[in-house]
């Protein structure tokens, strides 16, 4: 099974793009250390406090994919410079 979230996420504490990818490098590269799924920031690239983070994860059974999936966006919600603000998943 193949599932596919986007998340569109607020960092209100980022007054420079640089900040803003400090916050988002930390918190991908955990995802990617801790989690088997892929994740890259997609949208609002030169926007200071607005990011949108695209995450896939392949997996045999749709159970597993879908926890894996919901215990990286749990991790990305435990940060507290970032705000999840919408969410989407998709099964292709």
């Amino acid at each position: 099974m193949i599932a596919y979230v986007e998340c569109e996420c607020l960092i209100y504490d980022a007054a420079s793009l640089k900040e803003k990818r400090a916050v988002l490098q930390r918190i991908i590269m955990r995802l990617k250390q801790r989690y088997n799924i892929s994740v890259s920031e997609l949208d609002y690239q030169d926007t200071w406090q607005r990011t949108k983070i695209g995450m896939v994860a392949i997996s045999s059974t749709r159970q597993s994919t879908e926890k894996e999936l919901q215990q990286a966006l749990s991790m990305i919600d435990s940060f507290p410079e970032i705000e999840r603000a919408e969410t989407s998943f998709e099964w292709l």
